[in-house]
C-alpha cells in the first residue's frame, strides 16, 4: 500500500508526503521549519518520521525549506546535479545524494524513478514512486507534456497532476506580459486544457486517486478544475480531489 498527502500546493509553497510501511518521504519543501512541522502534525506526522527529502527543482516554493529541515533532523536529500547547482549555497555539510534524471533509486520501501520535464529550471525532474505493483505519479511545474512524460505516467494507480491556470484568466490578468509568457510558455506551467489533454494521452485504467495540484490562486478556481475533471471522468479517473495552498490534501491510499 502507498498513501500520500500534501502539506500545501501552489506558488506560496509545496510539500508532499509519500508513505509505505515504515518509509515516509517528503517530496519538496517550500515552507519554513515551524510551518512544515505544524502542517505535518495536521497529517499525524513529525519531521523525525521522514526517511529523507526528494527534490524536483530549485525554485523557492519547492526547495525553500529543504535544507533547514534536513539540517535540523539529519535527513538525506536527493536531487539532480543541475538542481544542486541552482541552490548549492545552502547545502554545505548535508547528506546530499545526486541523482541521474533517468535512473531509479531505492529509499526504504520505495523505488523512486525520476524523469526530466520541460520547466524553467536547471535540471528539473518529476517522479514516480513505486511499491510492488502500486505506482504514484507526480507531475507539477511543467510547461508542456512530452511523449516520455506520458509514458512515465501511464498505468499509475495514483496521480498528482498540475492544473495551474486557465488560459483566458491568465490572458486577462494584471500580470506583466513577460510573466504571462513565462507561465504559458513551453517551460512554464500546465494550463487546464493541456492537463486534461494529457489525461487523454495516458493509460488511466488503474487510477484510484487523481489530485489536481499547483492551482494558481489568481488565474484558476477549484470549481473550474472540478468541472473539467467531472466532464472528463465518467467514473474512469478514480476519486478526484483538488489540492489547496493552505490545506493541501488529506491522506489518499492506493491499495
Amino acid at each position: 500500500m502507498i498513501r500520500f498527502a500534501s502539506l500545501g500546493s501552489g506558488s506560496a509553497g509545496n510539500a508532499l508526503l509519500v508513505e509505505s510501511g515504515e518509509t515516509c518521504l517528503m517530496l519538496d519543501c517550500g515552507f519554513g521549519l515551524r510551518e512544515t512541522a505544524a502542517r505535518m502534525l495536521r497529517l499525524g506526522k513529525h519531521p523525525s518520521d521522514l526517511a529523507g527529502i526528494v527534490v524536483t527543482h530549485e525554485h523557492g516554493d519547492h526547495v525553500g525549506g529543504v535544507f533547514r529541515l534536513a539540517r535540523k533532523y539529519a535527513l538525506p536529500i536527493w536531487m539532480t546535479h543541475g538542481t544542486w547547482v541552482g541552490c548549492r549555497q545552502d547545502s554545505a555539510g548535508l547528506d546530499l545524494r545526486i541523482i541521474d534524471s533517468h535512473q531509479a533509486f531505492t529509499v526504504g520501501a520505495f523505488d523512486v524513478l525520476p524523469f526530466p520535464v520541460p520547466h524553467d529550471a536547471r535540471e528539473p525532474v518529476q517522479y514516480v514512486f513505486s511499491v510492488g505493483e502500486r505506482r504514484l505519479g507526480v507531475l507539477t511545474d511543467i510547461g508542456e507534456p512530452t511523449a516520455h512524460v506520458c509514458a512515465m505516467l501511464s498505468g499509475c494507480d495514483g496521480l498528482v497532476l498540475e492544473f495551474n491556470h486557465d488560459a483566458e484568466q491568465l490572458a486577462r490578468s494584471a500580470y506583466p506580459l513577460s510573466l504571462k509568457r513565462r507561465i504559458a510558455g513551453r517551460l512554464g506551467h500546465l494550463e487546464n486544457g493541456a492537463a486534461a489533454a494529457l489525461l487523454g494521452r495516458i493509460d488511466c485504467s488503474r487510477l484510484q486517486h487523481l489530485v489536481a495540484a499547483h492551482l494558481s490562486e489568481r488565474n484558476n478556481q477549484p470549481e473550474l478544475v472540478r468541472g473539467i475533471l467531472a466532464a472528463l471522468s465518467g467514473g474512469t479517473l478514480g476519486k478526484i480531489s483538488v489540492a489547496s495552498q493552505e490545506q493541501g490534501f488529506d491522506w489518499c491510499c492506493l491499495t
